[in-house]
């Protein structure tokens, strides 16, 4: 597996909300949907090369699926994981960047 392809393997999605909005701003911190096993120096090493910054703590959190209805059939949308990256000051990433 070639770099390129951890890289994406580890992040999967940024996560855009008025929440992240506003820790974009108040503390330099960006939140990505990032692939259930990995690990705070994956996702360190794999922002640190994808957007060419440098990082200066990671925090993980394991999100649980929300329990859900529709008409008479009783779901769970899937847990998943994300990561809230903090950058050095004075640095910052462009997420809603179009492709």
């Amino acid at each position: 597996m070639s770099t390129i392809e951890k890289v994406f393997s580890v992040l999967l999605a940024p996560r855009v909300s008025e929440k992240t909005a506003r820790l974009q701003e108040v503390s330099n911190q960006y939140v990505f949907e990032v692939s259930s096993d990995a690990t705070k120096a994956d996702v360190k090493a794999a922002v640190e090369q994808l957007f060419d910054v440098k990082v200066e703590s990671v925090n993980v959190v394991n999100v649980k699926g929300k329990s859900k209805s529709f008409r008479f059939r009783s779901g769970r949308r899937g847990d998943w994981r994300k990561a809230y990256v903090r950058l050095a000051d004075g640095q910052s990433i462009d997420v809603s960047a179009k492709a």
